[in-house]
């Protein structure tokens, strides 16, 4: 993951954002924010997490038996 555009989408995928990617990491969120616009560089080791993570999620969307589903009271 070279840019910011590539670990912008890995989050979309992920459905994460800014705010819980550092929660996740328990890291300062405007570390977060600056890899978001390329103002710090992505570690390696960073980028290589969330691009497995991305894949993972897209080849395992989540079942669309519960989509609109709602609780019978």
């Amino acid at each position: 993951m070279d840019d910011a555009g590539t670990f912008n989408e890995c989050l979309s995928a992920l459905h994460w954002t800014d705010v819980g990617l550092a929660a996740t990491l328990e890291c300062d969120l405007l570390l977060v924010e600056a890899w978001a616009d390329g103002t710090e560089p992505i570690p390696a080791s960073l980028a290589a997490w969330l691009e497995t993570l991305a894949q993972c999620h897209e080849a395992a969307p989540p079942p669309k038996t519960w989509k609109g589903k709602k609780l019978k009271i």
